[in-house]
């Protein structure tokens, strides 16, 4: 993978907490360009930002000074499931539209001035994938490359709610990949852990897990988390209630987000960088 990866745009919920320059509105601060408010010459005794007619308005006459907030930067973390499950897809695996996703993330964030960093979760925290923060432009294309060239070897994701102690407490817009093939219970627990972010919530699902192809007849299953085989009779009767399962389950999870106040973002069999745009865009 050598090619320039797709930019995306994103944006905050919010005015950005952070500390060094960046693209997004921030909170506090001065000097910048984007008004957020009057303070009283007491609280803000800047003569080149008086205002004259806010102390006019003012039914204390006390003199008006506006305040402008210079734009941040905000941390962006990737929380990747790499579990056994994230192996299935045809002709891709959904760890390639992980790995394409990943490193048009890091991309986009050195783009806009972001530090980016990656934490991926099997049944333990992935010390070989877990980056802390920088702004570095080589990391999208090494990012991809690790997890194009990554062969699954844990079977379940239940370390990734341990991830939000590597992502520690401070605000941050955070990326959490995944199937979410997990019981709901789990993944209330997997929201609760990264409360302190803003999350952005990346459902990576390949349309064979619920359409599987063929006739009529014995159809072969391995489970990608276990690895247990079994055979099982294809029939039309059956094909309905996979397809009723995967909307009912489509709905379950969107349900779930929706009572911690989030937006899945839906990847399906390609990765398009300008649907995530349109996602925050429409948002």
């Amino acid at each position: 993978m050598d090619a320039t990866p797709a930019e995306f745009f994103y944006r905050l919920p919010a005015p950005a907490s952070g500390l060094r320059p960046g693209a997004h509105r921030g909170q506090g601060g001065d000097g910048g360009l984007e008004f957020r408010g009057h303070a009283d010459w007491l609280r803000a005794p800047d003569a080149r930002r008086l205002d004259l007619r806010a102390t006019l308005r003012d039914p204390f006459q006390r003199w008006q000074v506006r305040l402008h907030s210079p734009p941040r930067a905000q941390t962006v973390w990737l929380v990747a499931d790499v579990s056994g499950s994230m192996a299935f897809g045809a002709p891709r695996p959904k760890l390639a539209l992980l790995a394409d996703f990943a490193s048009s993330l890091a991309w986009s964030a050195w783009r806009t001035g972001d530090p980016f960093g990656c934490v991926a979760c099997d049944d333990r925290v992935r010390e070989d994938l877990l980056w802390p923060p920088a702004h570095q432009a080589g990391r999208a294309l090494e990012l991809g490359a690790r997890l194009h060239a990554l062969q699954p070897v844990g079977h379940g994701s239940r370390a990734l709610a341990q991830a939000a102690a590597v992502t520690g407490r401070g605000r941050a817009l955070l990326f959490l990949a995944s199937d979410f093939h997990v019981p709901l219970e789990e993944l209330r627990g997997w929201l609760s852990a990264f409360a302190a972010h803003w999350v952005v919530p990346v459902v990576l699902w390949d349309q064979r897990e619920f359409e599987p192809g063929g006739r009529a007849g014995l159809l072969p299953l391995v489970d990608a988390e276990s690895g247990e085989r079994r055979l099982l009779w294809w029939r039309p009767a059956l094909r309905a209630r996979w397809a009723q399962a995967a909307h009912e389950r489509r709905e379950a999870l969107k349900a779930v987000f929706a009572q911690a106040r989030l937006r899945p973002l839906f990847i399906e069999e390609r990765f398009d960088a300008d649907a995530v745009t349109r996602y925050f865009v429409q948002g």
